[in-house]
């Protein structure tokens, strides 16, 4: 049986710098995404940070805009890829959400759009990139 993973939000400073470490990992070096354009909005963003077995495994965060409210940051870890740990990201995520998330979208990278249309998530305009990535913008219907 593979180990599960187990998600909470999380604020203090020690559990911040494990989610912040996940992010370095995945974003700069993994993606080579710029380091200057992986932090910001820290501080009015709502952090997550999974676990198996006690250990670090993902990270992910939701912020309140202008438009409504964004899923960002959804990172896990190459050896626990595969288990779930997304979707345990995701599903944590929506469901803390404040109850008046009517409008709730992202920029998927193009392999994780399966992942969010699993939780209702639709493809909206054309694929663009950012931080040299491909993504699409997608909404939650």
């Amino acid at each position: 049986m593979p180990p599960k993973a187990e998600v909470r939000k999380v604020s203090d400073p020690a559990d911040l710098e494990k989610v912040f470490a996940i992010r370095r990992e995945v974003f700069v070096g993994e993606q080579n995404c710029p380091p200057e354009l992986e932090w910001e909005f820290e501080d009015e963003s709502t952090h997550f940070l999974a676990t198996v077995d006690g250990e670090p495994a993902g990270a992910s965060r939701w912020r309140k805009t202008d438009k409504g409210y964004k899923l960002e940051r959804f990172a896990v870890l190459s050896k626990f890829r595969g288990y779930g740990v997304g979707q345990e990201l995701v599903k944590a995520v929506l469901a803390d959400l404040p109850a008046d998330a009517t409008y709730v979208y992202l920029h998927a990278q193009i392999h994780a759009v399966t992942l969010y249309e699993r939780f209702g998530f639709e493809k909206t305009g054309p694929e663009f990139e950012e931080a040299g990535i491909r993504h699409y913008k997608m909404v939650r219907k």
